[in-house]
């Protein structure tokens, strides 16, 4: 059975967890996330990106150096761009960070709110919660035979019918094994199913 659904189902979980929203990128490898979700304000993303805060954030570094969890007023590390203050006019005055994970595959994951501070009891659960996202999105260490050949068939540029033919299947099992690679992948479409296997060494 596919993940997938049992990791919206936390996702909803982390969104109560963290009234104005959070950030959460599971399995960080050479700098980009296996899954990225942002639920902050479109405002506040769209000014994080063209400021290319990502490489400035302290919150960031410190999940990066650090596992477990911290309130962002409590990380003790220098913020001379102002992240932090300037997130707070966008209604994220309060946040923290969990990171989990080797450094070969971090994740890392903020949260916010507007009105207090999150209490321990709230950061041990979002910390829970994560740790069972991190868990359950852990990539695959190898795919069966007919999923990386399928893949590799739509890899090299095969449409299902000519890619079938290739395999001396129907189209009907080909398209059996797409979905397989798919679900094992965490992917929502073959396109992104094909990226993440190459990504992974798996074809």
């Amino acid at each position: 059975m596919s993940k997938a659904p049992v990791l919206d189902l936390l996702l909803h979980d982390l969104s109560l967890a963290a009234p104005a929203g959070f950030a959460i990128g599971l399995h960080i490898r050479y700098v980009a996330p296996l899954i990225m979700v942002n639920t902050y304000p479109d405002a506040w993303q769209a000014v994080y990106t063209a400021k290319v805060y990502g490489l400035r954030d302290p919150t960031l570094a410190w999940g990066l150096s650090h596992q477990g969890t911290r309130r962002w007023s409590q990380i003790g590390l220098p913020d001379p761009f102002g992240i932090l203050p300037e997130a707070a006019g966008f209604g994220l005055a309060y946040g923290m960070i969990a990171s989990i994970g080797p450094m070969s595959s971090r994740t890392i994951a903020g949260a916010a709110r507007a009105d207090r501070e999150f209490t321990d009891e709230e950061m041990d659960h979002i910390h829970r919660i994560v740790q069972r996202m991190h868990d359950l999105s852990e990539p695959p260490a190898r795919l069966s035979r007919p999923q990386a050949e399928a893949l590799r068939c739509i890899a090299d540029g095969d449409r299902h019918a000519a890619a079938a033919a290739r395999l001396g299947i129907s189209e009907s099992a080909f398209k059996a094994r797409l979905t397989s690679a798919r679900q094992k992948l965490m992917a929502r479409t073959t396109a992104e199913a094909v990226q993440r296997a190459k990504e992974y060494g798996l074809i």
